[in-house]
């Protein structure tokens, strides 16, 4: 049985923030919390968001660290106690977008975040949370509409709650909102939006519209991604790249694949995520070769380049001035066989069109290196 389903009220368009006010009143809420950072307050950004809410007041938990973290998560969960909050607003990158849910997720369900971990059947449990606004400031994760919620636990792990009950009820995707994005991050968090159409198009989940959707992704930032981070102030290009993240988002609900399986443990030392997965895509496109001969032709043809989407995946990388090896990035081989391991059991495997044990991991963990 597939499940093929799309949730979200979404707001597109540069200045779409100007409407923050209409949606929280259109949602009930009366004291949200707004959960951000450091950068997105020192930007001004968080200033215009509190802007636009006017007359409502959100209470502001800007503290969300690069990984977001069960202390984050409690320090929010005090705060919405304190406040008697009713809602929450996501006002960052992935990190804030992650943490947000895990606050709708628990002031809805109480416990603790790892008693919802998809690993043991957590996530099963998950109903209806807490209302969520989502605005990004990147164009990368496409963690506004996504289903998951990523945090590092107390004891150093990663946890993985997944859900469709926790994809945002408004989306608010302004454009404009990137284009002070530093083009390293602008590049970084582009390759994780692309990464994103690929590998939810080579999962072996039926879901046609999803499909066709994260092959528009994969044509939007493969046609936008060097213009942004080269020209930050290109609005078309960051108009395109916001959209293509989007849609990458919405295909998440295929699953994706080994790239990801992989990136979640090295993640748990605080490599950034994107950076990561332009190591290990490349090497994952060529590995699922095999089984995929045909999607990867189609990739192929919507990044309109003539080269194997793996050499095109690492010269593009490449060319973006991004590490291309996890070495470069301080990562050990020592470390290699314990994050196989771990990848092997991460739900993510299960998506991918090839079969892929530990040994395999071990193995393109190596080449990647």
């Amino acid at each position: 049985m597939s499940l093929i389903q799309y949730l979200s009220r979404i707001q597109f368009d540069f200045d779409a923030i100007d409407l923050l006010a209409d949606e929280i009143s259109a949602l009930g809420l009366r004291r949200p919390l707004l959960v951000t950072d450091r950068g997105i307050e020192a930007s001004g950004i968080l200033g215009r968001a509190l802007h636009a809410a006017h007359p409502h007041k959100p209470m502001v938990f800007s503290g969300t660290t690069e990984n977001p973290t069960e202390a984050n998560l409690d320090a929010c969960l005090a705060l919405w106690a304190e406040h008697g909050c009713d809602g929450v607003i996501a006002l960052g990158g992935g990190s804030a977008l992650d943490l947000s849910k895990a606050v709708a997720l628990l002031t809805s369900h109480g416990g603790r975040f790892a008693d919802y971990d998809v690993k043991t059947g957590g996530s099963a449990r998950i109903g209806k949370v807490s209302p969520q606004i989502a605005i990004p400031t990147a164009a990368g994760t496409g963690a506004e509409i996504g289903r998951a919620s990523v945090m590092s636990l107390h004891d150093g792990r990663k946890c993985v709650a997944v859900s469709l009950k926790m994809v945002a009820d408004t989306i608010i995707a302004d454009p404009g909102l990137t284009l002070s994005l530093p083009p390293r991050l602008t590049a970084a968090t582009g390759i994780d939006a692309l990464s994103h159409g690929i590998e939810s198009f080579l999962s072996p989940s039926y879901n046609p519209p999803a499909d066709a959707i994260a092959l528009d992704a994969v044509a939007r930032t493969a046609r936008s991604l060097r213009r942004a981070t080269e020209v930050g102030s290109d609005r078309e290009a960051r108009r395109e790249m916001m959209m293509g993240a989007l849609e990458g988002g919405m295909a998440l609900q295929k699953g994706l694949g080994a790239a990801h399986a992989m990136a979640t443990p090295l993640g748990e030392a605080h490599y950034h995520h994107g950076t990561l997965i332009g190591i290990l895509l490349p090497h994952v496109v060529a590995w699922n070769r095999p089984f995929s001969e045909d999607r990867i032709a189609r990739l192929e043809q919507a990044t309109g380049d003539g080269r194997p989407l793996e050499r095109w995946l690492s010269d593009l990388v490449g060319d973006l001035g991004l590490p291309q090896t996890l070495s470069a990035l301080g990562v050990h081989s020592a470390d290699l066989p314990s994050i196989a391991v771990k990848a092997a059991k991460d739900h993510l495997t299960l998506t991918n069109p090839r079969p892929t044990g530990a040994d395999d991991y071990g193995t393109l963990l190596l080449e990647a290196m």
